[in-house]
């Protein structure tokens, strides 16, 4: 007999955190360059193997959850009085209002150690690129008339860019993004 979706899901969040509070605590600790794997996965008793189903590599424990995809699914839902970067404003809002305490905690102490740790860097280009890409491709439904994609790349790389400057050292900024792309906004409405 299989279990429920809901209880599956809830294993399987609880796993995620654990592998990822142990992994917190091992790089304060003794330092990320000397936590291994296997240390990560003896301290939240779970096997290597099961610590690279949730994670393909050691840096991506300090990424948070992939909120990309929800936000961009609440982008392309937003009212569509809203300009492309207001709703992407209210999308962000949405999916960060709706954090649980533990996720927020957790999504805060990654995103410091994220950008305390030379080697994780990278990850945050690709976390970015991949969101320019997300964007480009919700854009498209944001539009009454079709716009080719330069225009739209070019649209989703100057949100983008506009988040990582105010993201940049500062986890979960949410008062600077917005802010941020206020006067995006206000720079490119006629």
């Amino acid at each position: 007999m299989s279990e429920p979706l809901g209880l599956r899901e809830r294993k399987k969040t609880q796993t995620r955190r654990a592998i990822r509070r142990a992994a917190f605590e091992l790089f304060t600790v003794q330092g990320f360059a000397a936590t291994t794997v296997e240390q990560i996965a003896e301290a939240a008793q779970v096997s290597p193997r099961t610590f690279y189903r949730y994670f393909n590599v050691k840096e991506a424990v300090l990424i948070s959850q992939d909120h990309s995809p929800l936000i961009v699914a609440a982008f392309r839902a937003a009212p569509r009085h809203l300009t492309p970067i207001a709703a992407y404003e209210y999308a962000a809002a949405q999916v960060f209002g709706g954090l649980s305490d533990d996720d927020r905690h957790d999504d805060l102490v990654g995103q410091r150690l994220l950008y305390q740790i030379p080697e994780a860097h990278g990850l945050i280009y690709v976390e970015f690129i991949k969101l320019i890409e997300l964007i480009t491709d919700a854009l498209q439904d944001r539009f009454d008339e079709p716009t080719d994609i330069a225009e739209r790349r070019v649209l989703a790389g100057a949100m983008v860019g506009v988040i990582f400057g105010a993201a940049h050292n500062n986890p979960l900024p949410e008062k600077a993004v917005p802010q941020a792309l206020a006067v995006l906004d206000a720079k490119l409405s006629p």
